[in-house]
């Protein structure tokens, strides 16, 4: 299911796209049928690619609980990927995203994240969403707590060393 809001869609990444980014972008521009912008995914998001191409291998039906394209409407270019670290789960679902360098401090990357939030709260097993940054104040954590998400623990991550997490609860 494409997650809509005001200046993007957020699509669900399926098997084939992921294939299509291990080719180049030209074949992933034809797969989506959007441009790519410059940048439009780091180092860390390329290996994320790779992990969930081979969840997706294993189960298609994890595509809606998993990475999405971030697609900027008005300019029908790829901007960056979002989604989801797996299904929801203990009733919560933890989200992730990343923005193209030319399209930050346009208040997309708050928009992307208040979308997979929305999206989350909307499915009825849901009773949080969690999310997690490096240990440093920044625009992540100016952004989680706009969309009211508060610091509840710093912890280390087997693979990410230390982080910060963030909780929302849904509203009683």
């Amino acid at each position: 299911m494409t997650i809509r809001t005001a200046r993007l869609r957020l699509e669900p990444a399926r098997y084939s796209d992921l294939l299509a980014v291990a080719v180049g972008e030209a074949a992933l521009s034809r797969a989506l049928g959007v441009s790519i912008a410059p940048d439009w995914a780091g180092d860390d998001a390329m290996d994320a690619i790779g992990r969930s191409r081979d969840m997706l291998a294993d189960d298609p039906e994890l595509a809606q609980w998993w990475m999405h394209f971030i697609v900027h409407d008005a300019d029908n270019r790829l901007i960056g990927l979002g989604g989801f670290k797996g299904q929801p789960a203990g009733g919560q679902v933890e989200i992730g995203y990343e923005i193209a360098p030319g399209y930050r401090g346009q208040g997309l990357a708050t928009e992307a994240a208040r979308g997979m939030v929305d999206h989350a709260l909307a499915h009825p097993t849901v009773e949080h969403v969690l999310a997690h940054t490096l240990p440093v104040e920044s625009a992540s954590t100016t952004i989680l707590r706009r969309l009211g998400l508060r610091f509840i623990q710093a912890l280390t991550d087997p693979d990410d060393g230390p982080i910060w997490r963030w909780r929302l609860d849904r509203a009683s």
